[in-house]
């Protein structure tokens, strides 16, 4: 009997442990800059099928970090605090990539852009997470899946002034942004019409 309520114990600290987060880190767009994202999307013929970006899912991927053990969230939230400068950032026409992607990509990368990507490339590796080998390729993805699509003719870049970055969580209910990053420093983010709690998955 002893024995056996050891188990159950031991087996419910193994159902409450709190699941590991899906990460990344990226330019999110302020309101204007979303409604200038949303309108060079919506300027797109899209084939039947394409799997579109949702407004609220429309951001520029600095690193794609994968999951993360909870227990590591107290060291990531400051280890990622590192220095930012404005960017201003031109985002080209829409491309069509391989693989089905049409993306609005960057026509350069902006100095302070390329300095924050390295900084936050040193960071992670610091904390012994996964860092992508591939060159950085700053764009905004708006469909996947969508080979075929008809792009609109090509006019102004879009001008987009970062002040910032965000640390995101990807889960089945949507993005989470879980801190803003800026010159005043570290905020919470917000989902919706809330705060989110810190540490995320309380």
């Amino acid at each position: 009997m002893h024995r056996g309520s050891r188990a159950t114990t031991a087996g419910a600290r193994v159902l409450h442990e709190p699941p590991a987060l899906r990460l990344f880190v990226a330019l999110w767009p302020t309101p204007a800059v979303r409604e200038a994202l949303r309108a060079r999307r919506d300027a797109i013929g899209w084939p039947a099928g394409s799997s579109v970006v949702a407004d609220e899912r429309l951001h520029l991927t600095l690193h794609f970090i994968g999951a993360v053990p909870c227990a590591l969230w107290p060291r990531l939230l400051p280890a990622l605090r590192v220095p930012c400068a404005p960017a201003v950032l031109e985002l080209a026409d829409p491309q069509a990539w391989r693989q089905g992607l049409v993306v609005l990509p960057a026509l350069a990368v902006p100095e302070p852009l390329r300095a924050l990507h390295a900084a936050l490339a040193s960071a992670l590796t610091g904390l012994g997470l996964p860092v992508e080998a591939r060159p950085f390729r700053p764009h905004v993805t708006l469909a996947r899946r969508a080979a075929g699509a008809a792009l609109p003719s090509p006019g102004e870049p879009l001008r987009w002034r970062a002040n910032g970055y965000a640390l995101v969580n990807s889960d089945r209910l949507g993005y989470r942004v879980l801190a803003h990053y800026g010159p005043r420093g570290v905020r919470p983010g917000r989902r919706e019409r809330r705060i989110e709690p810190a540490p995320p998955w309380s």
